[in-house]
Order: structure tokens, then sequence, then C-alpha cells
């Protein structure tokens, strides 16, 4: 069990942050968490822990002091899926990251086309941008539900991995959009979206999903009240 010391920098409505606060959970880490406010980020947090004045960032080991003044003797980490890899490496009877290098090599392929097919759209969608239609996010689904093991419960088999940790805060997000009619999209297409969704061929994609946002990892580190936005 790792003994160096955690401080996340986070903030709620982030799903790149989720991410590492459900890595977190899942491991059942020690750490401090500090809820960074994105409209109005402390000066002290780019010099002394992310240049780039994101979330999420981890101060790694050093001495025990508060969040708002971090250690110089910390290791500053950044970066969703780097930081989910790092506490699957700090923890790795958690088997968050697979220990059989197919599974883990199956996990990050499919991290890529959930970051490639998928997550990208969702806020185009939002916003209005007629490039991204209910067909569009259709294909994202058809390819994240083309590589799901037939018979396993998560991403790439039984075990709950980084492939997972890397899709729900964002399906959670925009499935809060569509059923609750938040965007700049025509509605005609959310309407078809959901219509779609319903067609037995995506019973597969669906159970997924369910048992994604029914992960108590998930739901202790999920806010619906501003899903929507991040960094």
């Amino acid at each position: 069990m790792p003994q160096e010391q955690i401080t996340l920098y986070t903030a709620k409505v982030c799903p790149y942050a989720q991410r590492t606060e459900i890595a977190l959970a899942e491991v059942g880490a020690p750490f401090k968490r500090y809820e960074i406010d994105l409209a109005n980020k402390p000066e002290w947090y780019a010099p002394k822990v992310n240049p780039a004045s994101k979330v999420p960032a981890i101060a790694y080991g050093g001495p025990d002091v508060p969040p708002e003044n971090p250690s110089p003797e910390s290791t500053k980490l950044a970066e969703s899926l780097i930081l989910v890899e790092f506490i699957g490496d700090l923890y790795p009877s958690s088997n968050i990251l697979p220990a059989d290098p197919v599974l883990r090599a199956k996990a990050r392929f499919f991290i890529e086309l959930v970051s490639t097919k998928f997550s990208p759209n969702y806020m185009k969608f939002a916003s209005g941008n007629p490039e991204v239609t209910h067909t569009t996010l259709l294909a994202g689904v058809d390819a994240i539900q083309g590589i799901l093991p037939d018979g396993a419960k998560y991403a790439v088999s039984d075990q709950y991995t980084i492939a997972d940790i890397a899709l729900a805060p964002f399906w959670a997000r925009f499935n809060v959009l569509v059923q609750k009619g938040i965007g700049a999209y025509k509605d005609e297409e959310r309407k078809s979206f959901l219509k779609a969704l319903e067609d037995p061929k995506y019973a597969k994609f669906n159970g997924y999903v369910q048992r994604l946002l029914a992960r108590q990892s998930f739901k202790s580190t999920f806010h619906e009240v501003r899903p929507l936005f991040w960094r």
C-alpha cells in the first residue's frame, strides 16, 4: 500500500477530473480533495500545481501540507488518463490497470476509440454544431458496441478497468444532456438519437452503460447539478 500523500485538484463539473476521482474511489486510496473553481482559478494553481491551469492534477508525496499551499517537494502530475494509469500502478491489486498485457492493450484501444469516436462529438452536438447529428453520435455508439466482448460486464472483461473509467463521465453527462433537452441542438435530432437507442440491436451497449452508471465509484463522484462543462 503506497504511503505517499495524494492531493487531488479537481472540479465537480469536469468529466476529466471525475475520471481521476473514480480511479481513486476504485482503489480505496486516501487523498485530500481540493475543489478548483474553473471560472475563478486561484492565482497559485498554475505556477505551483499545473502550468496548463487545468484539472485534474495531483500533488504526490512530499510533506503533509494544506492543498492551497502545495509543497515544492511533491511531484505534480496532470492529465486524466495519465493519472488514472498512475493510480492503477500505485494500487496494482485493484486491477483497474490490467496485469495481462493483452487486456491492457485492449483497454487502451477502447480508450482511444472513446477519445476519437465519442467524447469529441458530444459537446459539438450540445453546441448545435451542424456537422454532428444523431447519426454521428450513433456511429460512436456503434464503434463502442462493436468492440464490447460478448458476455462480459465491462469494456474488456468482467473486470472494471481504466477503459470503463474513461467513458463513464462522458456518457453520464451526455445522457443528462439528451434526457433533459439541454443544448443548442435541434430537438428532432435528440429525439431521433433516443429513439434509435431503443432498437434491440443496441442492447449490449445499453446494458454496458447502465452498469457503468450503477457503479458505486461513479455514483459517489458524479454531480448532476452542472454536469456539462469542464476545464
